[in-house]
């Protein structure tokens, strides 16, 4: 079964898209995709995932501004049955996709501790037109259609790492592989049905 949001998307090519735009802080798209959750009755789960990325992705501190956000978005919606404060998700975004890259702490567990690869999330099964296409940079070994096309863990790093923007220098930068058979270099971009 395949969830989906409100505009039809595939729930989790929508998580991440969100997160893949805010490591290369692209906005726009991280915004649309945010928001798309938030529409979709996931709010909880936008929250999740931001809070994730700011540990995951981010460099200093920035967890305490997304909670703090957090704490004004929950503040608005006591006691009220349409959600509001939805500009609370809007700052949270813009915030992570201006602070300083960095994925040491997910480079500390997967690369230090574990030194194994983890399960992919889903197997994509169709292709759909929307007001805004879903990123090539989505499709990673996470996703199904990432796995589709022979997607590894290697190029997931070198590749995750290399977009952050802005990206600050990380302890384990040397251990990040050093190529891979990149699928989307260029201009190449998604077209027609798989």
């Amino acid at each position: 079964m395949v969830i989906r949001t409100i505009h039809g998307y595939d729930f989790f090519e929508v998580s991440s898209a969100m997160q893949k735009a805010i490591r290369r802080a692209d906005a726009r798209v991280a915004g649309f995709f945010a928001l798309e959750l938030w529409h979709s009755g996931f709010r909880d789960y936008v929250w999740k995932r931001l809070f994730t990325i700011s540990a995951e992705d981010c460099y200093g501190l920035i967890t305490g501004e997304i909670e703090a956000l957090w704490q004004g978005h929950e503040l608005v919606n006591k006691g009220k049955q349409e959600a509001r404060g939805r500009i609370f998700v809007s700052k949270a975004v813009l915030l992570l996709c201006e602070c300083r890259k960095c994925r040491d702490a997910d480079h500390l567990q997967n690369l230090v501790y574990d030194r194994a690869d983890v399960d992919v999330e889903r197997w994509i099964n169709d292709v759909r037109s929307y007001p805004i296409e879903i990123p090539p940079y989505t499709f990673d070994v996470h996703t199904r259609r990432g796995k589709k096309y022979g997607r590894t863990k290697a190029e997931f790093f070198r590749e995750e790492y290399e977009a952050l923007r802005p990206r600050v220098p990380g302890l384990f930068d040397g251990l990040v592989p050093k190529h891979s058979n990149n699928l989307f270099s260029g201009s190449e971009t998604e077209s027609g049905p798989l």
